[in-house]
């Protein structure tokens, strides 16, 4: 049965030489999640050739944990996003996290009470939403686990240019705490060169000002890290942009001026950094980018606001799938009735 785990292997190959040519692609999350699925598979194949007791704690692994991991997952989500809206309000972005923990519920009360209707097209129908969650559910799985892993990423070596990317303010000019997070990370970084005798790196500052703030954020963040001990000189501001993705257009363009062949970190939140590191491939950045903590309550809502704004980055792609997905469900109800 050494044949069932060809698949797998050559997955994992893949992934390794993309991984290795660029870790900020989203296809390494793909591959990831495909080694994984196909690797589980192939071990699912080998039951008849282990003792008992492993036959059943792999079965118990495959099929009743992941059930009852699923329940707890939509209870977890619900008692957090209560959470947000206790710690940070009723505002539409705050709420993700316990609509997808209603969501799960739903999903499950849908394949329970449908059957009991005996009716081909609502079978069909909720076979076919069926298929279209099982779809996104892996997309996201992909992105959760990789992300997990590219945020493993340590700073090797020395660094020219670290980007802290903005985030809103406070009143208008003073640094939040989840900013604050970002550019406490990126002041470790520049310590650490200069304590290792290395020529310190530019602390380049990332942020517009928006119409409802006093400064721009690259100048609050800048005298944030002023009164912290940061000398003044080794700090620019990138003071144009208005998203992530002009953060890493305008800094690039500062970085290139300065030393064309420079090496940089981009530092933002734990949550943030895989899409950050995306869009840095996509602009061009030449460098990885790192993530700062962020309190535990904040991380389901924001994660999942990651992979939304991820998912509609690679529409194109996803929505083909879903709607091949939804025609071939039609088709089959169509058939059976």
């Amino acid at each position: 049965m050494v044949a069932a785990f060809v698949l797998p292997a050559l997955l994992f190959l893949a992934l390794c030489v993309s991984a290795f040519k660029d870790r900020r692609r989203f296809s390494n999350a793909v591959l990831f999640g495909l080694t994984f699925i196909t690797f589980s598979g192939a071990m699912l194949l080998q039951l008849t050739a282990l003792p008992p007791w492993a036959a059943i704690g792999i079965m118990v692994l495959a099929f009743a944990l992941p059930t009852f991991g699923t329940m707890a997952i939509g209870v977890f989500l619900i008692a957090n996003g209560v959470t947000m809206i206790r710690k940070e309000g009723r505002r539409p972005a705050n709420l993700m996290s316990m609509l997808a923990g209603l969501g799960i519920f739903g999903m499950i009360a849908l394949l329970i009470i449908v059957p009991q209707f005996h009716s081909t097209l609502l079978n069909g129908m909720a076979a076919t939403l069926t298929l279209v969650v099982a779809y996104v559910s892996f997309v996201f799985l992909c992105f959760l686990g990789y992300a997990f892993l590219y945020g493993r990423i340590k700073v090797r070596g020395d660094v020219d240019h670290v980007v802290m990317l903005g985030s809103g303010l406070i009143g208008g000019n003073r640094v939040p705490p989840l900013l604050a997070s970002r550019l406490r990370k990126g002041q470790q970084i520049y310590e650490a060169q200069l304590a290792r005798g290395s020529r310190p790196p530019v602390l380049l500052t990332s942020g517009g000002k928006g119409s409802d703030e006093q400064v721009s954020e690259a100048r609050a963040m800048a005298d944030w890290l002023i009164e912290q001990g940061v000398p003044e000189q080794a700090i620019t501001l990138e003071d144009r942009s208005r998203t992530t993705e002009e953060n890493m257009l305008f800094s690039r363009e500062i970085m290139l001026a300065d030393k064309p062949g420079y090496r940089c970190v981009v530092v933002t939140n734990n949550f943030h950094a895989f899409r950050a590191a995306m869009m840095a491939r996509k602009t061009g950045v030449n460098g990885q980018v790192l993530g700062s903590p962020t309190a535990r309550y904040f991380w389901p809502s924001a994660t999942l606001r990651e992979f939304v704004a991820v998912f509609w980055e690679h529409r194109a792609v996803n929505l083909t799938i879903c709607g091949l997905l939804v025609a071939l469900g039609a088709l089959a109800t169509l058939t059976a009735a």
